[in-house]
């Protein structure tokens, strides 16, 4: 301990699992390279994760679970993008969505009582899968073109679904659909069945290994108890600080390898390492600037939305700020640390050119940045006394 990212511990407890996802966070970025390369979605990450028990950290105690706090999900999300972005992102969606299930009630009890057992007993995780080619991200406000028709007792479920993370492993999800009888949208518990295809089209430039595929739906069946009302306690959005957690951690590590880098770095024209040189110190000191102005928004957030239960609807413009910077900031870090290092941080066989691919994805996560400027605006516009 004492390292940067050791910043914001505050137990004993806290560093415990901490040196535990540091060990985890260790063995991924042995595999990270060749899971990037082929593309492949990381199944043996996913088991060690199931054998700590970290899949069950935001399951209520009640259940198995950890309960954790949204600062501690924040810390340990963070060490393990320290190992493997692709990985602490997909698991993320997990953490970060059982965290919200749990703090808004929104599902029924009897399907999230199942859900969480479900997940202490035999791994089970869930996502929600709301993206589609045509409607685009639905944080923008898009009508889904998957449907929802009524059947008997039920309803049956068709369409197609982009960027659903963690589609090869996941046994059940929820889909976003539009009941054209009704003229309004739902979201569905899906159960993973014959009539639901993977079709894998995930071949992008930076986080390979998310399996964020494309899911086809074929007359799905879902009973009534499986549609999801939405209702529940209004939590702000703070689940989603899993996301810049994650761009976080990928940043530090880009960081720390660039500064190993200069400290061991010899030119045979110079005397000692270029670590020495003060144009080197000045882009190690810029990049300190933009991490630790990035993180303490992202733990000042995340404590507030701990401490504050009442007052987390208010914080979503605050909680948006976090992530605008965090992910700004993560790319500009990973930019400098390969300057620091050079041509040689492009080649395939180290890590920063993956981190640099990884990193930019934060900026396709929700919320986005335009988003997040049009809230802030909306904010300032509407202040009492203006």
């Amino acid at each position: 301990m004492g390292r940067l990212i050791d910043q914001y511990i505050r137990s004993a407890a806290e560093r415990e699992y901490a040196e535990k996802i540091d060990a985890l966070a260790i063995r991924f970025a042995e595999r990270a390279n060749s899971h990037d390369r082929e593309g492949s979605f990381p199944h043996d990450n996913f088991a060690d994760l199931q054998d700590a028990g970290y899949l069950k950290l935001t399951v209520p105690k009640i259940f198995g679970g950890d309960e954790a706090s949204l600062h501690e999900l924040v810390s340990l999300q963070e060490r393990l993008a320290y190992g493997d972005g692709s990985t602490a992102l997909a698991v993320g969606w997990h953490l970060g969505q059982m965290l919200h299930l749990r703090t808004t009630r929104k599902w029924p009890d009897t399907l999230f009582n199942e859900l969480c057992r479900a997940v202490v007993s035999n791994g089970a995780m869930i996502n929600t899968f709301a993206s589609e080619a045509a409607s685009g991200s639905p944080s923008r406000g898009g009508r889904p073109e998957t449907t929802a028709v009524r059947s008997e007792n039920g309803w049956l479920i068709t369409g197609r679904k982009t960027f659903s993370t963690l589609s090869p492993i996941l046994d059940r999800f929820v889909v976003t659909a539009y009941m054209p009888e009704e003229e309004a949208t739902a979201d569905f518990l899906i159960y993973k069945n014959d009539r639901v295809s993977i079709i894998e089209t995930w071949d992008t430039i930076g986080m390979r290994g998310t399996g964020s595929h494309d899911v086809v739906m074929r007359e799905v069946y879902a009973p009534d108890e499986h549609q999801l009302t939405g209702k529940g306690t209004d939590d702000g959005g703070g689940w989603l600080l899993h996301i810049p957690a994650c761009y976080l951690g990928i940043a530090i590590a880009a960081r720390d390898y660039a500064i190993s880098f200069a400290q061991a770095y010899r030119p045979n024209h110079l005397p000692g390492p270029i670590a020495e040189l003060a144009t080197v110190q000045q882009a190690i000191g810029q990049m300190e600037i933009e991490l630790r102005t990035a993180r303490s928004l992202v733990y000042e957030a995340a404590d507030r939305w701990d401490r504050d239960k009442e007052s987390r609807p208010s914080l979503r413009s605050e909680l948006g700020l976090a992530k605008y910077v965090a992910t700004n900031n993560a790319i500009k870090v990973v930019d400098m640390a390969m300057r620091i290092v050079g041509g040689a941080s492009l080649s395939r066989n180290l890590p920063l050119e993956r981190y640099y691919r990884d990193v930019r994805a934060g900026l396709h996560n929700p919320p986005m940045d335009n988003m997040v400027l049009q809230t802030l605006a909306s904010s300032a516009l509407n202040e009492k006394g203006q």
